[in-house]
């Protein structure tokens, strides 16, 4: 006699069909690919051993995103290009009238663009 009751059977029973997941994916997200963005994606899961969409999934989970400029480096390239214009207007001038009449002047911007780069080439 094993001692089992009625109750520890129906317990032990396995229920039919397939077991349920404890994370069910029912959202979709439909994303267009060139055909060349496809096979390469399909590429790179098949070295993984996984499906195009479990590749997908994990690139995604470990995905670092980067803003592209914050306000004050934005600020620094609408100065940048103010420089570059103020520069171009100093070009036309030392044409007309003489190089070496504006030359201290050209100096002094060009120090000030290369401030500008470097705050910008540090901050990345």
């Amino acid at each position: 006699m094993t001692g089992l009751t009625e109750k520890d059977n129906a317990q032990k029973k396995r229920l039919p069909g397939r077991p349920k997941k404890t994370v069910s994916r029912s959202d979709f997200l439909m994303v267009r690919l060139t055909p060349t963005e496809r096979v390469l994606i399909e590429g790179w899961a098949k070295k993984a051993g996984l499906r195009s969409s479990e590749w997908f999934r994990r690139a995604a989970k470990s995905a670092k995103v980067f803003p592209r400029f914050t306000v004050e480096e934005t600020g620094w390239f609408r100065m940048l290009a103010g420089l570059a214009n103020n520069l171009n207007q100093l070009t036309h001038l030392a044409h007309v009238a003489g190089l070496f009449s504006l030359a201290l002047k050209c100096q002094a911007l060009l120090k000030q663009i290369e401030e500008l780069l470097s705050k910008i080439s540090h901050d990345r």
